[in-house]
């Protein structure tokens, strides 16, 4: 699995402004989610994405971004080579490469992100590299009298 992953990758390319490309993003910790309702029925499961920072002066870990996890193929994986964990998930139109220091796996009642939103807003948050759309090219002089 983790070869076809790597060489998914390599095929793909690193470049940030096709439609089929790779966006490679960092993070210091990923969390894979497993939400319960009140009744310990099993709800979603998630991707959570932190970095370490600071609130109010002590260590804190920040959202900066999540996903639902949609298939087996996006849980992390460990890096055996190059450390860390790595998630490869497709995210929207892009094919978006995680690496994570860490991982972590949790089973809850609550949603961190949602709790998360006390301290930092969604909106606040660094989140992963959004390649801009590409500008349409201007029509040349001929298409302009047509």
């Amino acid at each position: 699995m983790i070869a076809f992953l790597c060489a998914l990758c390599v095929l793909c390319g690193s470049d940030r402004t096709g439609a089929d490309a790779v966006i490679r993003d960092r993070c210091d910790l990923v969390e894979v989610n497993h939400f319960y309702d009140e009744n310990g029925r099993h709800v979603f499961d998630q991707l959570i994405f932190y970095d370490y920072g600071e609130l109010d002066g002590a260590p804190h870990l920040h959202i900066r971004a999540w996903r639902l996890i949609k298939s087996p193929t996006q849980w992390p994986v460990r890096d055996r080579r190059g450390g860390g964990h790595v998630s490869i998930f497709q995210d929207g139109e892009l094919l978006r490469h995680v690496r994570a220091g860490s991982f972590r796996e949790t089973w809850s009642q609550h949603d961190p992100e949602l709790l998360e939103r006390v301290h930092l807003s969604p909106q606040d948050r660094r989140e992963f590299f959004r390649p801009r759309p590409p500008i349409p090219a201007a029509p040349k002089n001929h298409e302009l009298h047509e």
